[in-house]
């Protein structure tokens, strides 16, 4: 991928989130996607975005913009296919590479990178569970450019996996009736995948975006990552040829690392939002805030007890940083060999770092505003937005769990759970 395209956009046009406005299926890209060539590649592509999508990011949120071009950057920067493996014409890049992309991605705009989360969480499911067949299909779609929404998560049942929404096949043709909420990414995707439940398992069913019988409204209200468009999807009658129903298989009964590459990319996106939050800490300390009277400095950088809070975001954010390449690391290992102490093992790295990297967003995003003072509220400088975004984000899977299973293989020797939110 060369510069990205200096373009000016008029966002007085733009249609926003939690609005009647209709928002049409996106166009398919003209051409594929950038191939990322290895690591260095990626991240310096991950890099050049960041920059690009934290220009209006202030903007997007405060007007709850969606971000249209510049999602159109995201799919296109080749990030969107970055584990799709080298035998099926992808970078077949790492996990630990994934977690560093989506870290700096973030870093510019977690909202726009939260985007992409379930399509790469997709593509890794797909490679586990899928029919070679059916590889062939699915990282084609990635490799076009295609981008993959989400219709997995429901409002109503008692916990996430009490799933309602069906499907049956009729001859030749899968049929999904149901409703989701939380669909990141559906509006403005290409492809739907719909978690279904049939009579002999739960099947993954890919729907065009425009297929008869699907209805997707635009009414995410969220305080937080405002503009990801997490609204939701209604399916009557939807159809599909069989051949886009992809079995899935039953994690509690098989050893796969499905969970850990779902978490991951959730506790890079939190890395990002305390890697900006800290960026953001930093300038406006030593741009507009003033010393305490009681410390005697000139300046509010030379505070003594703002330099230890900065060292100390600082080094909990390396730590988490760590540990989400650690854990990126074993999920390449529970990947290649997915024994039970493998994926055990990705499991409880994964959830290391997403106990570290929920705290250190949370506490970054807090402490931006303890450390800048009270002109740092001002609506002006738009700094709330990485508070609401950290506290909106880490809700995704609760951390109170993860101390329980880390603990519980440690101290009983208890396997942790299989299932996507571990």
């Amino acid at each position: 991928m060369g510069s990205l395209p200096e373009t000016q956009i008029d966002y007085t046009i733009h249609p926003r989130v939690n609005s009647d406005d209709p928002v049409p299926p996106r166009p398919r890209p003209a051409q594929p996607p950038y191939l990322l060539k290895d690591d260095a590649d990626a991240i310096r592509v991950a890099t050049e975005l960041a920059a690009e999508l934290a220009k209006d990011a202030a903007l997007r949120d405060r007007e709850g913009l969606l971000p249209l071009r510049e999602l159109d950057l995201y799919s296109q920067s080749g990030i969107w296919s970055i584990i799709v493996p080298k035998e099926y014409g992808g970078p077949g890049l790492s996990y630990a590479t994934l977690a560093k992309v989506i870290d700096i991605v973030a870093s510019g705009d977690p909202a726009v990178t939260q985007i992409a989360q379930n399509h790469l969480a997709i593509l890794g499911l797909i490679d586990i569970d899928a029919t070679d067949a059916e590889k062939r299909e699915v990282f084609g779609w990635a490799l076009q450019g295609l981008r993959f929404g989400n219709a997995f998560s429901e409002f109503g049942g008692k916990n996430v996996v009490d799933f309602k929404t069906r499907v049956t096949f009729e001859g030749d043709e899968a049929v999904a009736n149901g409703e989701k909420f939380y669909t990141t990414g559906a509006l403005l995707s290409h492809i739907v995948p719909i978690v279904s439940v049939g009579d002999d398992g739960v099947y993954l069913v890919f729907a065009d975006r425009e297929t008869p019988g699907i209805t997707i409204t635009n009414n995410w209200s969220s305080f937080g990552q405002r503009t990801t468009a997490s609204g939701s999807v209604r399916l009557e009658n939807v159809r599909v040829p069989k051949a886009r129903a992809v079995k899935l298989q039953d994690v509690s009964q098989v050893p796969t690392v499905q969970g850990p590459i779902s978490q991951i990319i959730q506790a890079a996106i939190d890395a990002g939002i305390a890697r900006n939050a800290i960026d953001e800490t930093i300038r406006f300390v030593t741009t507009q805030s003033r010393p305490w009277i009681d410390s005697g400095k000139e300046t509010a950088g030379e505070d003594p007890y703002t330099i230890a809070a900065i060292g100390d975001l600082k080094i909990r954010l390396h730590a988490a940083e760590a540990l989400l390449d650690i854990a990126g690391r074993a999920i390449d290992r529970g990947l290649a060999e997915p024994t039970l102490a493998n994926v055990s093992d990705a499991t409880l790295k994964t959830a290391e770092a997403k106990v570290l990297s929920t705290q250190v967003a949370i506490d970054a995003t807090n402490k931006l505003f303890e450390l800048g003072g009270t002109r740092s509220t001002l609506a002006q400088h738009a700094l709330d937005r990485h508070w609401r975004n950290a506290r909106t984000h880490t809700l995704h899977d609760p951390v109170r769990w993860k101390f329980y299973h880390v603990g519980n293989y440690y101290l009983n020797g208890i396997h942790p759970p299989r299932h996507p939110w571990s």
